[in-house]
């Protein structure tokens, strides 16, 4: 009989482990997911950000015509 009660508390600790581990993962993976998703937004924001940035460096069209001196000198 208490070799029964021995494995019948061996179960039970592994349930226990089991479920502690089972919850770990699904809060670790709900962290990674909301970091993908955050990650994803940031890279979005820094291709934008390249963009508007290589737009603003470009020359003006009528920047060559702006830098010359007028036609009198």
């Amino acid at each position: 009989m208490s070799d029964l009660k021995a494995l019948s508390e061996r179960i039970d600790a592994l349930e226990s482990r089991l479920m502690f581990q089972d919850e770990t993962i699904e809060t670790l993976n709900k962290a990674i997911t909301d970091q993908w998703l955050k990650i994803d937004v940031l890279t979005r924001q820094i291709i934008a950000l390249g963009q508007r940035l290589q737009e603003a460096e470009a020359p003006a069209p009528d920047a060559d015509k702006a830098e010359e001196p007028p036609p009198h000198y």
